[in-house]
């Protein structure tokens, strides 16, 4: 069953910028790591402090396979430090949603 990981991050809005860096970095990162990226989305009218991501995966086990090499990847490791020495990141919440099918 297909397992998609909804996260909501509450971030700095003065640090939209260096978000949206973060966000990019993860773009190659993901998919090397073994996550089928949906997108990441930054607020651009109304709320300035919530920004979302979608990963998908196989099933639960592929997703616990993808943050064993995520925790292990060089890049990985960089853009989770850029993150935190920046503090761009105030709140995150991970859901875990699969697809209705008729």
């Amino acid at each position: 069953m297909t397992v998609t990981v909804f996260i909501r991050y509450q971030i700095d809005p003065f640090k939209r910028a260096m978000f949206e860096q973060y966000s990019k970095n993860w773009l190659s990162i993901i998919p090397k790591c073994g996550g089928d990226l949906q997108g990441y989305w930054m607020p651009h009218e109304g709320t300035n402090n919530i920004a979302f991501a979608l990963i998908s995966f196989e099933s639960l086990a592929a997703y616990e396979s993808y943050r064993a090499r995520l925790r292990g990847d060089k890049e990985g490791i960089a853009n989770f430090n850029f993150a935190e020495e920046n503090k761009l990141i105030l709140a995150e919440e991970r859901t875990f949603l699969r697809p209705v099918t008729a």
